[in-house]
């Protein structure tokens, strides 16, 4: 049973409330009264929505989008999760970074065009078939540095693995954008995406930990079989996660507004729908300089720094504590962004300057350890009880820190733009899209042996650059409420027409 409700934010006269409660959103009223002496009209940024009642008991918990953002996080986890453990270890827990830096290279590369486009992939397919395609390729590239323990000669096949990583993660992490950011309510976006990245991460933590503890004793340079066939094993059963999960047509968020209302899709609408979405709210330009630099700085951290100067056991401990401090940094953040006390704007404000002072004080403190050393003098001999080893640890905790406020920022800036399934998984994809390309540039210049000093100060150069172009899009585009004037996509009809609120309204597409 539904019942309507005008847009909080904002008032209306009381006639147009009260004619909306009575009839619907769109519903023509059979009011006696000739057109001259109706006293309102639909305004333009009308918006209303539906409120449902929320199902109750077991069923009410597994539709609860708290539990779906929950399992979400479990299919990353398993997948994505791994991928970072194994990363973390720098190069990939082999010896030689050029076969890792060359496989993570053409990853990010493929990943670059197909999440620019898994937007409309997903559209079409949906979420949960996206989730498992995208869930898949992890297996195969985890099996790939099996191979290579066995056989040092399938160097090839790690970067064909890398390759087809890139197009399945694209299809992953584009769904996962567009459910993450629509599930919640306006208010709660930062807790859900806490809720996301902290479980996402404790499958950096628990991959770290194995790693660590099957490693601790060794001398080696390289992880053994056993670590890679324990990876292999629980990627296998992330694939099974998200044909568990729910319909997102069939979820309410926490407050009974619907997530998702059915559209007719077709590739023809939803290509034209990926134009829709940039020309009608080009403020997501000013993010791509963000988006670019929020995996950059991974290749200096775990090739540069932790698969530079470590032992491979303090390189498995450090990992360990840089997935923490994400889970840490992430729930820290979101606080911050969800302040009830302070509007978004004001909130949005106090996020970046946050990240900004943390990116300079994180980038200020690592100069000096980079000092230090250069590629070629470089040993990996610091090892835990080493008393170099405590101070330079603790920055690679803060590197950890930095990332999730960094990712969760990015995350709560395009939530902050749109309420739209659709739309929020256009801004995934292209999220996704930017931070593959910034990733292949920066793991390919580690391939060709650019001096670390370099990647370094480039690192601190982009991510401060990213930080300033994101400002004047949070100065005039973020809002104390996303409405539906700011939804062109949830307005477009399926011939890719972008009606006006009002039309939109009167056809029944009022809701998002």
């Amino acid at each position: 049973m539904a019942r309507h409700i005008v847009d909080r934010e904002k008032s209306y006269p009381s006639s147009l409330a009260s004619d909306s409660l009575r009839h619907g959103p769109g519903r023509q009223s059979y009011d006696s009264r000739s057109s001259s002496q109706r006293d309102y009209v639909y305004p333009p940024e009308a918006d209303f929505e539906s409120v449902y009642e929320r199902p109750t008991g077991i069923r009410g918990l597994y539709y609860h989008p708290a539990t779906q953002v929950a399992l979400l996080g479990f299919v990353c986890f398993m997948g994505p999760g791994l991928f970072n453990a194994l990363n973390g270890l720098g190069a990939g827990g082999q010896l030689d970074s050029a076969t890792n830096s060359n496989a993570n290279t053409a990853l990010y590369s493929t990943f670059a065009v197909m999440a620019f486009f898994a937007g409309s992939i997903n559209n079409i397919l949906g979420p949960r078939l996206t989730l498992l395609l995208g869930s898949m390729g992890y297996s195969l590239y985890i099996g790939s540095y099996l191979a290579m323990n066995i056989h040092r000669q399938s160097g090839p096949f790690v970067v064909a693995a890398g390759a087809i990583l890139g197009v399945s993660a694209g299809l992953l992490w584009t769904a996962q954008g567009s459910l993450m950011m629509a599930y919640p309510t306006e208010a709660d976006k930062g807790k859900y995406i806490a809720i996301f990245w902290a479980i996402f991460n404790i499958g950096g933590v628990v991959g770290a930990a194995v790693a660590a503890g099957k490693n601790w004793n060794s001398t080696a340079g390289t992880v053994d079989n056993g670590t890679y066939i324990c990876f292999l094993i629980l990627t296998c059963i992330g694939v099974v996660i998200p044909m568990a999960m729910a319909d997102p047509e069939k979820m309410l968020r926490s407050d009974g507004t619907r997530v998702a209302v059915q559209r007719q899709r077709s590739w023809k609408s939803e290509i034209k729908g990926l134009w829709v979405t940039l020309r009608t709210d080009p403020f997501i330009l000013l993010l791509f300089p963000m988006f670019f630099a929020s995996n950059y700085f991974y290749t200096w951290q775990f090739s540069g720094f932790n698969g530079a100067i470590f032992t491979i056991r303090a390189r498995g401990l450090n990992n360990l504590l840089y997935w923490v401090s994400q889970i840490i940094g992430c729930l820290s953040m979101a606080m911050l962004l969800d302040q009830r006390s302070l509007s978004r704007k004001a909130r949005a404000y106090l996020g970046w300057a946050v990240l900004f002072l943390t990116v300079f004080a994180v980038h200020t403190w690592g100069y000096f350890y980079q000092r230090q050393y250069t590629r070629q003098s470089a040993k990996a001999d610091i090892d835990i009880f080493d008393k170099r080893y405590i101070g330079r640890v603790f920055f690679y905790v803060s590197c950890g820190l930095m990332d999730s406020m960094w990712q969760t920022t990015s995350y709560w800036l395009m939530g902050a733009m749109s309420n739209d399934p659709a739309k929020l998984a256009f801004f995934a994809g292209f999220y996704k899209s930017i931070q593959s390309a910034g990733g292949a540039g920066i793991w390919r210049a580690d391939a060709t042996k650019t001096p670390y000093l370099n990647m370094y100060l480039s690192t601190w150069a982009i991510l401060v650059a990213g930080l300033l172009a994101a400002l004047p899009m949070v100065f005039i585009r973020v809002k104390n409420h996303t409405g539906l004037d700011d939804e062109a996509l949830a307005r477009m009809d399926e011939d890719g027409h972008v009606m006006s609120t009002q039309e939109a309204v009167a056809k029944g597409q009022g809701q998002i």
